[in-house]
């Protein structure tokens, strides 16, 4: 291994997340239609390994570009692991696993090793970065989790979300937060209805995203759409296959 990688502090963040009232934050979790957003859940020395990771990142950010929807920059989970697996190994914690199993109520699963998505990192940096409202749609058999870290936020981006979008018997509420660094956000992807506000000339923010599912079955034709959805709207082409040309 390269002398430059960061070991993980799994051992802090484990301790930590013994402290953690699960049953409190599974209320408010399931109160807010599958979402909840935590400040400085992160401890402050892993928060420090991840930030030692991005510099030697920046030549693997893949930019893109979709008219009236998406601009930004993407590292797959290939990427990482070839350069930073110090987030292959935070996804792999068996306490992470276990508290998120508890505040979703769900048996949750790693996903397979063939999906590009499954941890990766966000770039916004440069001015209009952004991305439109949307859903983190499942293409497996089951739910998908999305799990959002806060890394950089040197910016006035907002994650904007609509809470009970489609549940006709409340309300719907229009929220905005800043992803600050340390912060946690877990949501069903199915049900969030959410969108990154752009991001201003001389910004910054980064973003680590885990992906965790209640089913890794998923249909070919699906698995192809997801794939490239991924190819195209965030890792290119060469990322997303890097798997299947071995």
């Amino acid at each position: 291994m390269n002398e430059r990688h960061q070991v993980f502090p799994t051992a802090p963040f484990a301790a930590a997340l013994e402290q953690v009232d699960v049953a409190a934050l599974r209320r408010r979790f399931v109160d807010q239609n599958e979402m909840i957003a935590i400040e400085d859940f992160l401890p402050a020395e892993c928060l420090e390994c991840l930030l030692a990771e991005l510099p030697a990142l920046e030549p693997r950010v893949h930019r893109n570009f979709i008219p009236k929807h998406k601009k930004g920059g993407s590292v797959s989970r290939y990427a990482l692991d070839d350069t930073a697996p110090a987030f292959a190994a935070l996804y792999r914690m068996p306490a992470l696993l276990q508290f998120l199993g508890q505040l979703t109520g769900e048996k949750l699963m790693y996903c397979p090793p063939d999906d590009a998505h499954t941890y990766a990192l966000y770039y916004y940096t440069e001015a209009g970065d952004h991305i439109g409202w949307h859903y983190d749609t499942s293409y497996y058999r089951g739910s998908r989790y999305t799990i959002l870290f806060g890394l950089v936020d040197q910016s006035s981006c907002k994650l904007e979300y609509e809470l009970y979008k489609d549940d006709p018997k409340r309300e719907s509420r229009l929220i905005g937060v800043s992803l600050k660094p340390g912060m946690l956000v877990v949501f069903n992807g199915d049900k969030l209805w959410h969108r990154v506000t752009p991001l201003a000339a001389g910004e910054r923010r980064v973003v680590l995203t885990l992906e965790y599912v209640t089913s890794t079955a998923m249909h070919p034709f699906r698995r192809f759409v997801s794939n490239m959805k991924d190819a195209i709207a965030y890792f290119g082409f060469k990322q997303v296959f890097k798997a299947r040309a071995h």
